[in-house]
């Protein structure tokens, strides 16, 4: 079974063959996995097999493109959000669209291992870090003391997330996955948007013996976890 395409700049009758074959790269890989042949991302390309190692030599060399693709179009969708992220929300609701094919290839460019994953890793991390970065300056994320630790504990925790429910499904193909984020993602919705929006715990006790645990003692800024008082 196929995931959606993904998004591109320009129509396909448009795209140069390099560019159609990393596009066809990117879809068998989602698919398939990075053991997807040669042969498969030719027939997807509407190209030869030769014209493949003519452009790229490797498939090492043909799935850093594919990565550094993958990672422009997931930071340009989440950069696109900070607009209007309640609108991005809702639409993503009913309609994953091409967010979730995405997913589907990062999960498995990390879920392959090796120094290729931890590179990409590092990267989505990178792209994380200038969307948080942006978030900050619009004033739809509170900053952090940490910003570089927060911002890698939340790709860890979303990535970790995420893995978890794709190996875990009965049936682990990509448009399974999408199917099933499409229909779950409102189940993770609510609480996310508690525990990032309210907190989680009734005081701030816990991040203040750490402060001071740590050498940093806490200031004198309003506690904004405690839930306002009736």
């Amino acid at each position: 079974m196929r995931t959606a395409s993904m998004p591109v700049d320009r129509p396909s009758s448009e795209l140069t063959a390099w560019a159609r074959i990393r596009d066809a790269a990117i879809e068998c890989f989602a698919e398939q996995g990075f053991d997807a042949s040669f042969k498969a991302i030719a027939e997807r390309a509407g190209v030869s097999p030769a014209l493949i190692t003519h452009h790229f030599r490797s498939k090492a060399a043909l799935r850093e493109q594919c990565d550094a693709e993958v990672l422009r179009r997931y930071e340009a969708l989440k950069t696109s959000s900070l607009g209007d992220p309640s609108g991005f929300l809702f639409a993503n609701l009913t309609d994953p669209g091409p967010a979730a094919a995405l997913v589907v290839y990062m999960l498995r460019a990390v879920h392959a291992g090796g120094p290729a994953a931890q590179r990409f890793l590092e990267h989505l991390v990178e792209k994380a870090r200038e969307v948080m970065r942006a978030a900050v300056e619009s004033g739809l994320v509170r900053p952090s003391r940490d910003e570089e630790a927060r911002v890698r504990y939340l790709v860890h925790q979303t990535m970790g997330g995420l893995l978890l429910q794709f190996l875990t499904l009965p049936e682990s193909t990509p448009s399974a996955f999408v199917l099933t984020m499409s229909k779950g993602s409102r189940d993770h919705v609510l609480p996310t948007l508690e525990l990032f929006t309210e907190g989680l715990l009734t005081s701030r006790r816990m991040l203040d013996d750490y402060l001071l645990y740590v050498g940093d003692p806490p200031g004198d800024e309003q506690d904004q976890s405690e839930p306002p008082s009736a």
